[in-house]
């Protein structure tokens, strides 16, 4: 699949996610010729097996949870049990047209906006070139110059291949491969993507066992969170094996797998998900041109996302900084636009503290700014203020099933407690934080949270209530 107009271009950016689109998009914008190589799919992870069809199960495994507690607001014929019949195949049929659907989306926009793009592998020739094999025709072989150079190849899930029998799980791609819910599954890892795939997995009816090396899922996260997401993902019903790892995986006759834990324990599992963590994805031959890697294999860059080699940047996944889909678009915005932009953007560059996040697990969570333990360890104990809240939203009131909601906010008190970490797990926690997260990264202080009028009943009127 070709649509390159040129062989020089002004802008060359080496990865279709939404990163390096939106970079490329935005160069555009400003009259440059732009030019995007994708070697698979043109939205990159989160579009294609990240963010959104992720967000598509949560949503689906969100009805479960409610279909579940019907009969408590007056639906009496609705049987909990219904949950547990959700059709995989049909929905992964709508899952998938919709993904592709976004695909065009991609395709159109930069159509739209004059940004042209290849589809194939792209690689760096020992003169400085990049050369591109295509998708479709690995015999015909392209190549481009460009005045300026974007790598925003994204990442790769990370596999252990040194235990026995490790190739009989899969990565997280995998989950949207699969034709039929798995009755059995387990999860590696205490990271977001092992929370949220336990999380749909248990809704949607599969027995569901989640691996983690330590006491608590989410450790990279508050204490808050940690425990309030163990605890309730015990408490419903989510195998979690604490303080131990996969030893070796055996594929029994019935194509199913043995998996056997260091702590001498054996599950048999239906899919096995290896969700240990992500590398950068560093296929485009960076050696040809003396690219700097960093001892865990990512690109360098400084504060302008300038590598070593002039006129050669990255972004995104693959330098490591935030591994955030809006923060890849972020950053490449205003990449392109000190690139190409007017002079008011020349020392424009990427703020990457104070950025929110969403965990889309059951409950959701949300979080932004420091951890209690990151505050202390930088400001002192004695200049830290916590404030917390743990309460069953209203939502759940006149349910048998609970479901939690615990708040955190982390204050400076020598700056009148402003607030540099907020930390919630409830229902609509990722809307919520979104909205906080504006005034938090304007520097609000508890007292300005304490001036707003709360909105009454809501789960989030506890934050600016809070004493």
């Amino acid at each position: 699949m070709l649509r390159a107009m040129k062989t020089h271009y002004q802008y060359l950016v080496i990865g279709g996610g939404s990163g390096g689109v939106a970079s490329a998009r935005r160069a555009a914008s400003y009259g440059a010729s732009a030019l995007v190589i994708e070697s698979k799919a043109m939205g990159g992870t989160c579009v294609n097996v990240g963010c959104v069809p992720k967000k598509v199960m949560w949503y689906a495994s969100d009805i479960s949870q409610k279909i579940q507690i019907a009969r408590d607001y007056g639906f009496p014929k609705v049987d909990p049990a219904f949950a547990k019949t959700f059709d995989w195949p049909t929905y992964k049929t709508k899952r998938d047209a919709y993904v592709k659907k976004l695909n065009g989306i991609y395709e159109r926009n930069m159509t739209k906006e004059k940004v042209d793009y290849v589809y194939g592998l792209a690689s760096f020739t020992k003169d400085g070139k990049v050369s591109v094999v295509d998708k479709e025709d690995p015999s015909k072989v392209s190549t481009y110059t460009a005045d300026n150079i974007l790598v925003a190849t994204g990442g790769k899930a990370v596999l252990p291949t040194k235990i026995p029998g490790w190739e009989l799980g899969m990565n997280s791609d995998g989950l949207f491969d699969l034709k039929e819910r798995p009755k059995r599954v387990m999860m590696v890892g205490s990271g977001f993507i092992s929370v949220e795939f336990s999380g749909f997995f248990h809704l949607l009816g599969s027995e569901t066992h989640t691996v983690i090396r330590k006491q608590h899922v989410l450790t990279k996260f508050d204490e808050i969170i940690q425990n309030t997401i163990t605890d309730y993902y015990v408490k419903e019903g989510v195998n979690i094996h604490k303080g131990t790892s996969v030893a070796k995986v055996e594929k029994l006759e019935d194509g199913s797998k043995k998996v056997t834990l260091e702590n001498g324990e054996t599950v048999v599992v239906d899919a096995l998900f290896w969700c240990i963590g992500r590398n950068s994805l560093i296929d485009m031959h960076p050696e040809n041109i003396g690219l700097n890697l960093d001892s865990k294999g990512r690109i360098v860059v400084d504060g302008y996302q300038r590598t070593n080699v002039p006129n050669v940047y990255s972004l995104g996944d693959v330098v490591g900084h935030l591994q955030l889909t809006p923060v890849a678009i972020a950053t490449g915005r205003k990449l392109a636009n000190r690139l190409f932009g007017p002079e008011k953007f020349k020392t424009q560059k990427m703020d990457f503290t104070n950025v929110p996040t969403a965990v889309f697990s059951h409950p959701e969570v949300g979080a932004i700014g420091l951890t209690e333990k990151q505050a202390k360890e930088k400001y002192g104990e004695e200049n830290i203020k916590i404030y917390t809240s743990r309460f069953n939203a209203m939502a759940y009131a006149m349910t048998e099933h609970k479901s939690p909601t615990a708040y955190k906010l982390v204050c400076l008190k020598p700056e009148n407690e402003k607030i540099i970490g907020m930390h919630i797990v409830g229902d609509g926690s990722s809307e919520i934080m979104q909205g906080f997260g504006v005034a938090i990264k304007m520097g609000a202080t508890k007292a300005d949270f304490d001036s707003c009028v709360a909105i009454h009943p809501t789960s989030a009127e506890e934050l600016v209530t809070m004493k």
